[in-house]
Order: structure tokens, then sequence, then C-alpha cells
């Protein structure tokens, strides 16, 4: 009998397959556990929110999920093809754009587009062709010539995006990709995300920011200091909660949290 897995309204399906699998994967920084054994089965063409507090360990599972930074133990595979051994098939297969994006800052928009489909071996041509349309859906044209130094943070994460986005990856990995970005600019890269997958492709992005998560994602891995809390669908990991946030503040413990008890001098008028 074929897995089952639910749709966002709760009706059952054939599970798609997985497009990433990682098991057993651990990090350390000295005695500092970053990352603690966890195992992640993530469906193809789907739209994946890895979701926890600051410090779960989201961006070091990302790195290391995507060849960034090597683990302690584990593996992960891409595609059937498994990171470590075979890193030339996986990273033709996937885009990144990890956090603290670092660009090429003395190239223009444009030119770095240029730099980043050459790298990847397509034609010129067709990297021309590429650029211009994703400039244009960016709405980066008006500044394709600009220096990236330049740009502001939104234009930065769209430049980052579009050279991500370039050469078509089966899997976009993004870390944070809405992080001190304004409304406008937010609103474009979700349109472009989802067009993406809505043509089959995958994207897993982190964040911690529920609202977003759940009007975007169709499933959802909840982490917390270092191990995955839960995985599943978006109404599987909300279960009976009103809202995703409700959920998540649960399985990470943090309902019935308030530091306000403790700040009783906080307030009230003039200092004392």
């Amino acid at each position: 009998m074929p897995d089952q897995a639910f749709d966002k309204a709760g009706g059952a399906h054939t599970a798609p397959p997985a497009a990433v699998r990682v098991q057993g994967l651990w990090k350390r920084f000295g005695d500092q556990v970053a990352v603690a054994g966890i195992d992640l089965e993530l469906p193809a063409g789907k739209f994946i929110g890895l979701v926890g507090p600051n410090g779960a360990g989201k961006t070091t599972t990302l790195s290391m999920v995507t060849g960034l930074l090597r683990p302690d133990h584990g593996t992960v595979h891409i595609g059937g093809h498994d990171v470590w051994a075979d890193p030339v098939q996986v990273k033709s297969r996937i885009g990144v754009l990890p956090e603290g994006l670092r660009l090429f800052e003395r190239l223009s928009g444009r030119e770095l587009l240029a730099y980043s489909g050459r790298l990847r071996g397509l034609p010129g041509d067709e990297v021309d062709k590429r650029a211009t349309q994703l400039l244009d859906v960016l709405d980066l044209a008006g500044s394709q010539h600009k220096l990236v130094v330049d740009y502001s943070t939104g234009m930065r994460k769209k430049i980052g995006l579009a050279a991500a986005l370039l050469h078509n990856p089966e899997v976009l990995f993004l870390d944070e990709p809405f992080e001190g970005v304004d409304p406008v600019s937010a609103q474009t890269i979700r349109g472009v995300l989802e067009r993406y997958t809505g043509s089959g492709a995958t994207v897993v992005f982190s964040s911690h920011v529920m609202e977003l998560v759940e009007s975007l994602c169709d499933w959802v891995a909840v982490m917390a200091a270092g191990q995955i809390r839960a995985q599943g669908t978006l109404a599987q990991v909300r279960g009976d909660a009103p809202t995703l946030q409700n959920a998540f503040l649960e399985l990470v413990g943090a309902n019935g949290h308030n530091p306000g008890d403790s700040l009783d001098w906080l307030g009230g008028g003039a200092p004392r």
C-alpha cells in the first residue's frame, strides 16, 4: 500500500517521492551540539518550511544539506544523490540563497547573473535570455547596470534569488529569504517562488515567521534545540491548534512563558 499524506484540507493522497532525505545528521561546534541526529524526508514538488526559534539549528542544517558545511555524522541525499559522495551531481540540481548573502559587489546585477550562468556552464545566449527575464520579473531591470554594492537589502535578496534560479534547479534552498525585505519586494519574491513550485520544483526555506509559513507552505518541519519536533503537512503539524503559531509554541515548549512577569519595574512613568 503506498504511503499517504494529507493536503491542506486534510484530504488523503499518495505521498510524493522525497526530494531531500536526511538521516542521522549531527553537528557539534566544540561542546555545543547544533544539530542532534535529525531525520527528514522532504517531499518533491512542495513549498516546504523549516521553522524554529533563533538558534534552533536551521541554518546549520541547511548548510549541511546543501554541501556548504560537512556534518560530523549522517547522510544527505538530494534527488537520490549523496551530497558528499556525489557533490557535482547534487550541486547541478540545487539553487541556494544562504543567510548573510555574499555577492560580487563590484559587478552590476546583470554582470553577476552572466558570471553565475557561465559558472553553471550555460551557453552565453541562454544566460542573456534567462537573465533578462529574471531581471524583468523581479523588478530589477531598471537597476541591472547598477553595481550590487549600491543595492538595497531587498534588491540583494532578489538578485541572489535570480542567480540561484538561473540554471533552473530541481530544489531551491532559501535561508530567511524574506528577512529585512520590504513588502513590495517580498510580494515579488513570493510570486516567483509560487510559480516555480507550481511547475513541479521544490522550495525549502527557513523562517521563524509562522504567519508567512502558514500562508505559503504545503509541508512543514519544526526544529528546536537541534532536533526535529514535528514534520508533515501543514494540517498534520497544526493538528487541533487554531494556527500554526499556536502549534509551534506548544511544540517548542514556549506556551505560558511570559518574560514580563520578572519586569515589574519596566514602564509606569518616571525612572526609579
